[in-house]
């Protein structure tokens, strides 16, 4: 990293291992997501699909600090392994719980140290939003398993993204403003 002032090259390595991950994530739920939808369960699809959209927007966010910090945003799409779609959420699900256990504390631990706000920013939205996928996750888990096939697991449904920050919520107007970033509700993606 030539352009890269020294005491930046532990941020930009944590930012790059993160704009990996969500770009792999983002993949690897838009697979899940057309899977989703072969077995009839629409409601898991649109649920990938907004987790998806998110992790995009968390790899964006990345890349805009990386680049800031003399950086190139770059990375390895790997092949993504679509098992059942229970499976599939049990996946999603334990990548978000490292993220949030592990991962995001690491990377915001050593980003507050250097006093870089703009990563600190970065790693704190998409570590909430990645809250929000895994109680979401979650709860399509204990529904496939507890054969609840008549609730939203399969009817199409309507999740609301943060075009800032990544958060997301089933619900139509959970707040006036994104609680990670401020950001207006009635400006939210919504994702079927």
């Amino acid at each position: 990293m030539p352009s890269v002032a020294a005491e930046d090259e532990i941020t930009i390595r944590n930012l790059l291992a993160a704009f990996e991950g969500e770009s792999n994530a983002h993949a690897k739920y838009m697979q899940f997501a057309k899977k989703a939808d072969v077995d009839g369960l629409h409601g898991a699809a649109s649920l990938f699909r907004a987790a998806g959209r998110a992790e995009e927007i968390h790899a964006a966010n990345h890349a805009r600090v990386i680049k800031q910090l003399g950086g190139e945003a770059k990375c390895e799409i790997h092949l993504v392994e679509v098992k059942s779609t229970l499976e599939n959420l049990k996946t999603a699900l334990n990548g978000e719980q490292y993220e949030i256990d592990v991962m995001y504390p690491a990377f915001l631990a050593e980003a507050i140290v250097r006093d870089s706000k703009a990563a600190v920013r970065t790693f704190t939205g998409a570590m909430e939003a990645e809250k929000t996928h895994a109680r979401l996750y979650g709860e399509a888990v204990a529904l496939l398993e507890g054969g609840k096939m008549n609730s939203w697991i399969s009817a199409t449904r309507e999740f609301y993204v943060c075009p800032v920050c990544g958060y997301t919520s089933e619900n139509e107007e959970e707040h006036e403003r994104c609680p990670v970033c401020n950001y207006p509700w009635d400006r939210f993606e919504i994702v079927r």
